[in-house]
């Protein structure tokens, strides 16, 4: 295995952190708004980074099977909701059809954060296989998600989560509960 980029110092990074991000994601249900906003605030700018240290590599089309069942995401994505509560929706800045629509695009913390974690827990298993051509794909799929998906979900769900932990708790109201105010 020598040479494999599966097994280069930052990629063995990035699975350490985006492992412990699907722990503490699969786990988001036992946790308070305030300690979940306050650990994603470290967390997320720390997997984005691990991510964007990895190699860059083009996926050579090798199937690599999706762990994260339908049933999985949702439970993680309500679970994230409950505890996001009246916070979990945010406006949308960075999407495409904004640039034809005169109104806010909504989007939802506890969606991007379980698309995140289908992601990073499909390549997760993958990578855990062992096998040198299925951890080799699943680095390349990864990134590739990376720069093509994920990886800006990170960085809209981040100032969405910086909002709701350093705003104060009535100007955090007003804006999520009002997004016309800014029409």
């Amino acid at each position: 295995m020598e040479g494999n980029p599966a097994l280069e110092k930052n990629t063995v990074e990035f699975v350490t952190v985006a492992a412990e991000y699907c722990v503490f994601i699969g786990n988001s249900g036992d946790k308070d708004r305030i300690e979940l906003i306050d650990i994603l605030s470290k967390l997320l700018p720390l997997l984005y980074l691990k991510a964007s240290m990895m190699p860059e590599m083009e996926p050579e089309g090798l199937f690599l099977e999706e762990n994260v069942t339908e049933t999985e995401y949702d439970t993680v994505r309500s679970d994230l909701r409950a505890v996001m509560s009246d916070a979990d929706d945010y406006l949308e800045v960075f999407v495409e059809d904004m640039k034809y629509s005169d109104t806010p695009v909504r989007k939802s913390v506890s969606e991007d954060l379980a698309d995140i974690y289908q992601a990073l827990k499909n390549f997760i298993a993958s990578y855990r296989s062992g096998l040198e051509e299925v951890m080799t794909e699943a680095v390349a799929v990864c990134s590739e998600g990376f720069r093509t998906y994920w990886g800006q979900t990170l960085a809209n769900t981040l100032r969405a989560v910086h909002c709701i932990k350093y705003s104060p708790a009535d100007e955090h109201e007003t804006y999520y509960s009002s997004p016309d105010r800014y029409l």
